[in-house]
């Protein structure tokens, strides 16, 4: 192993490893902005023809995402980057894979005002919304009422409920029985091999950009983090991913390249730390990621 690589692993894991924390029961919200974000969520009004929602590419009875190597907006129009997660997205340092939005409230923006994901402006949303009941409950809970930063503060607050507390978390909280033999080793084994030096943190992920392909070439058509920045440096690089709940939301990577957890952790492995791995060790660690799978968060239920 380069030495560069294993004083990265030797001092990343020493600084990474207390960093990973439980995830918090709950979060202090404005639970009236909740019900009313809940609601524009999964409303098709919020897209420029009426037929596509925040719902359509964040499914919430399942894993947060849509299960398609890219998603598709109105018109059938198909995007260019594999939908992430929206749960425990509150934990995430930046929203998108390339980080450009730097909040939950910024990140709501995008999608509104995309033309391959809603059509939409807020110049035409903004009157859909005020002739629609819409209009009374902004007023009851905003002084102003419908405005662009009323709309996205209310979808934010919303999402900052969508937690999925998971046996790892109990496990992390002192419970020893949370997790299977398996599942203990599997972690010892994310620990030891690297994996934690970038999946770290309460989301396992999602504090850092990390380049795609440290190792070796990861064959990416998306330049990553360089489509904002423009640095030649930032190509390849991405915002790291949360593995919570990752058991439900393949395919996998921001081009959605596999099906399989145990092909991803693979690639992975070769590509990112360039240390082998046996199939054991492999399959212990997908077992410990399914750990992850947390409850689909009770502000989703009906």
């Amino acid at each position: 192993m380069p030495i560069f690589l294993s004083l990265i692993l030797f001092f990343g894991i020493a600084i990474a490893e207390p960093m990973i924390k439980p995830l918090p029961d709950k979060m202090d919200v404005d639970w009236s902005k909740v019900y009313l974000g809940k609601q524009l969520f999964s409303d098709t009004i919020l897209s420029r023809d009426n037929s596509v929602s925040c719902a359509t590419c964040h499914n919430l009875q399942d894993g947060g995402d849509d299960n398609l190597p890219v998603s598709f907006g109105i018109e059938g129009k198909q995007g260019n980057i594999n939908s992430p997660t929206v749960f425990n997205a509150a934990f995430n340092f930046r929203q998108f894979w390339d980080g450009r939005a730097k909040d939950l409230k910024e990140q709501a923006k995008g999608p509104i005002e995309n033309p391959v994901e809603m059509g939409n402006s807020f110049e035409q949303l903004i009157p859909t919304l005020q002739k629609s009941r819409y209009a009374v409950i902004f007023r009851s809970i905003y002084p102003d009422g419908v405005t662009k930063e009323n709309i996205v503060d209310a979808i934010a607050e919303f999402e900052k409920t969508l937690l999925t507390p998971s046996p790892f978390d109990r496990y992390l909280k002192g419970d020893e029985s949370a997790l299977t033999s398996s599942q203990k080793e599997g972690l010892e084994i994310f620990k030891s091999k690297g994996c934690i030096v970038c999946h770290h943190g309460i989301n396992l992920g999602g504090t850092m950009y990390s380049k795609f392909g440290v190792v070796e070439s990861s064959g990416s058509k998306n330049l990553g983090r360089y489509n904002v920045t423009k640095n030649p440096a930032d190509k390849y690089y991405f915002k790291v991913p949360t593995l919570r709940n990752i058991e439900k939301t393949a395919p996998y990577f921001h081009d959605g390249r596999t099906e399989s957890l145990k092909e991803a952790v693979t690639i992975m492995a070769n590509i990112q730390l360039g240390r082998a791995m046996t199939v054991d060790e492999i399959d212990k660690i997908v077992d410990f990621l399914k750990s992850l799978t947390g409850n689909i968060p009770k502000s989703v239920e009906p």
